[in-house]
């Protein structure tokens, strides 16, 4: 265990920033979901357009890696493109 006051407040705010993060992982996983379940297009152009801020805003912030967010980003616009 730490002895160092600034040691201490290092892991208070690296288990608050965990928390953060995964909150936002849980959010990103549920939008990425909610856009696959929809089956019309219109719908899902919509959802679509929510996830791809949400998960342009998590690469800015270095949640998620920016390659991942390119691939899911892909992923999801092949997805809607196959709809009709």
């Amino acid at each position: 265990m730490a002895h160092h006051h600034s040691a201490l407040k290092q892991i208070r705010a690296s288990k608050k920033a965990s928390l953060q993060n995964h909150s936002l992982k849980a959010q990103y996983k549920t939008l990425v979901r909610k856009v696959l379940e929809i089956k019309t297009k219109s719908e899902a152009s919509e959802a679509f357009n929510t996830a791809m801020s949400f998960i342009d805003s998590l690469t800015n912030k270095r949640i998620i890696n920016n390659k991942l967010a390119a691939r899911k980003k892909s992923q999801l616009a092949r997805y809607i493109n196959s709809l009709s």
